[in-house]
């Protein structure tokens, strides 16, 4: 089993009532899931857009990474998200990126792990440190929890605690 670790994204939508429903289905691939706390975080890139809810999930997986990869992405598909169609770093109802898969580096045109913006997203950074606090970046052996000052004032707030 490989550890892995989620970032789960909403803004279309019920989106915590989606964000739930994706952990739902995530169970069925990853054992011993634990999700963080749910943070509310103003759009990033785009900025015309409707706040996002947030989260990291943790968990193991015997699939391989483009296995996972595409688990991920029929789920989102079942949530209503239609890549063919959407605006790149818009609204969707829900996004699923691969951060971590154990401490693989994979960089095929269809995957990227480490997660190539994870050190500079406070959406991605908060949870994930909530979730592990200890973790460290495994191409550059820093502890995430090191690179959460470079991301201050990008406007995330506690939502609510874990969904699950």
């Amino acid at each position: 089993m490989t550890p892995v670790y989620l970032g789960l994204g909403s803004n279309k939508g019920d989106c915590e009532a989606i964000l739930r429903g994706a952990l739902l289905e995530l169970q069925a691939n990853l054992t011993g899931l634990r999700a963080s706390s749910v943070y509310k975080t103003s759009p990033r890139y785009l900025i015309d857009q409707a706040d996002f809810y947030n989260l990291v999930v943790e968990g193991a997986t015997d699939l391989q990474p483009l296995q996972l990869l595409a688990v991920t992405q029929a789920i989102e598909a079942r949530f209503g998200r239609d890549r063919t169609c959407e605006q790149s770093k818009g609204p969707r109802t829900l996004d699923i990126d691969i951060l971590l898969y154990g401490d693989a580096r994979i960089d095929l045109p269809e995957l990227v792990v480490p997660h190539p913006g994870m050190t500079e997203r406070a959406f991605v950074l908060v949870p994930l440190v909530e979730l592990a606090p200890e973790l460290r970046h495994p191409l550059f052996g820093q502890p995430f929890a090191s690179y959460l000052n470079s991301v201050r004032g990008q406007g995330i707030y506690l939502h609510a605690g874990p969904p699950v």
